[in-house]
């Protein structure tokens, strides 16, 4: 069962779509794909260009805490992103907005034009808000690697979130080599010796100190 905080208003426009004649795709890159209680009227796999897949967004509660932030999915700006898109059933679409646009929302419903096999849809997708406090921006390799090594939160741990997306995208024949270098520099982390994982710089602690 759905367990989300409150969600930002839903948009005149947006709340139009409950009554559309047209069919409403969303384009899903991360967790949504493989949630087995959302429901959608059949899928298939598909390729959006000028964003890609990123843990860029700060969690300080399923992830992670106040003390010590964790890292999320986001669909930032700049590559490009394989991903499944999926006609929305009319009666989910309050509970995509309550899921995705959490108050202060981190992302923008935008309509984007998704390559699909031999055609193009367009599709909504959630694409991160650069001027939220939540965007961590660009991390390093090493940056991410050690806020997700370390951090951990009401949902469990980041290095969990990470090691379940990339056997889900297994599974789904999705492939993702900048995720799947995280995850290898991730798992070394966690094999070194606890003063390793903290060494040099820990990102996720300096954001104490922000206003």
């Amino acid at each position: 069962m759905h367990d989300f905080p409150a969600a930002d208003p839903m948009p005149a426009e947006i709340a139009a779509l409950r009554d559309s004649a047209q069919p409403v795709w969303v384009f899903a890159y991360g967790s949504l794909m493989w949630d087995a209680e959302f429901p959608r009227a059949g899928s298939e796999p598909a390729l959006l260009r000028g964003w890609h897949r990123s843990f860029c967004l700060y969690s300080c509660d399923y992830r992670g805490t106040r003390a010590r932030p964790g890292l999320t999915l986001g669909l930032d700006h700049g590559g490009a992103c394989r991903g499944i898109v999926f006609r929305l059933r009319p009666e989910a679409l309050d509970l995509l907005w309550l899921r995705e646009m959490t108050a202060p929302r981190v992302y923008d419903m935008r309509l984007l034009p998704v390559r699909i096999p031999g055609a193009i849809r367009r599709a909504f997708a959630f694409t991160v808000r650069r001027d939220h406090p939540d965007y961590a921006g660009r991390l390093s390799l090493d940056e991410a690697a050690r806020i997700i090594a370390t951090a951990a939160g009401r949902r469990g741990t980041c290095r969990a979130y990470l090691l379940g997306t990339l056997r889900h995208l297994d599974e789904l024949g999705l492939a993702d080599k900048p995720l799947r270098q995280l995850g290898a520099r991730v798992e070394t982390l966690a094999r070194a010796p606890i003063g390793d994982k903290f060494r040099s710089g820990n990102l996720a602690d300096s954001r104490e100190e922000d206003p």
